[in-house]
């Protein structure tokens, strides 16, 4: 079956793999410039990316080796929506699980579109305020760390690069600057 996305005419599409957080296609289609060609496409479960900072300007980060990169990466908390969860729920129980923080308010700072070219995976982004503190709830396959430090410092390590996680460095510069409109 053919249909229009967009631009672009999807001639067919073909499931490659398929799991409960991923699924990969490969379409043939026909660009906006009228070359046939093949486009994978990967899509990842949509997400939250949460932010959480005290009354003085001290945020909570994870710190947590990341299989696809190879390395430790720091990064607010995130994790992927569950079946028929609101966003704003997602936020809340990936922030207790997490680093064992509750959440009074959570501030919506919108949606991210990681790598737009060939992964759909949005995020939705939040401030967590008024925090309180329990035990985490990690799952037995996440080793977490949590990693406090001054909102202003987090900007700088996003602007030096050590900060990489596209929806962390995105969440901390505008929270950054949402929290200077008050």
């Amino acid at each position: 079956m053919q249909f229009s996305r967009g631009p672009w005419t999807v001639r067919e599409t073909n499931l490659r793999y398929k799991n409960d957080w991923v699924e990969v296609n490969q379409d043939k289609v026909v660009r906006s410039d009228g070359h046939a060609t093949e486009f994978s496409l990967v899509r990842l479960k949509p997400g939250v990316s949460v932010l959480a900072i005290d009354d003085d300007q001290t945020v909570y980060l994870t710190r947590e080796y990341r299989y696809a990169i190879e390395q430790e990466s720091l990064e607010v908390v995130s994790g992927a929506i569950d079946n028929e969860e609101i966003p704003e729920d997602a936020a809340k129980r990936e922030l207790t699980e997490e680093l064992g923080i509750v959440a009074g308010e959570l501030v919506d700072l919108g949606l991210v579109n990681p790598l737009t070219s060939q992964l759909h995976a949005p995020a939705r982004l939040f401030l967590a305020r008024n925090l309180t503190f329990r035990e985490p709830q990690q799952d037995a396959g996440e080793l977490i760390e949590m990693v406090k430090m001054d909102l202003t410092e987090a900007v700088q390590l996003v602007m030096n690069s050590v900060i990489t996680h596209a929806p962390s460095s995105v969440l901390i510069l505008k929270a950054s600057q949402w929290l200077k409109g008050l």
